[in-house]
């Protein structure tokens, strides 16, 4: 079972991985890539019988991304608008 779990671990870290993206000076993709492997993690406590475990991950991870995109809402309204890069013109 340790085995199965880390490949796993490695085949989801290399999705991840893929789903990051980098344009100039900003990276996207990265909650995306966290939340991909922690639905592994789940997956892995799923099938090894640990369902209060999996359950439980579940609604913390669901907890903090709601949290986390209100707070990211509220701070993008705050934030002045930024010019266009000139990179591209």
């Amino acid at each position: 079972p340790t085995r199965i779990a880390a490949q796993i671990v490695t085949g989801i870290g290399f999705l991840g991985a893929g789903a990051i993206m980098r344009t100039g000076a900003s990276v996207h993709g990265l909650t995306t890539a966290a939340t991909v492997w922690v639905n592994a993690a789940v997956g892995v406590a799923a099938g090894g019988g640990r369902y209060v475990l999996a359950i439980s991950a579940t609604g913390i991870t669901l907890a903090a991304l709601l949290a986390l995109t209100r707070l990211e809402n509220l701070i993008a309204r705050r934030k002045p608008p930024q010019a266009p890069d000139s990179l591209g013109a």
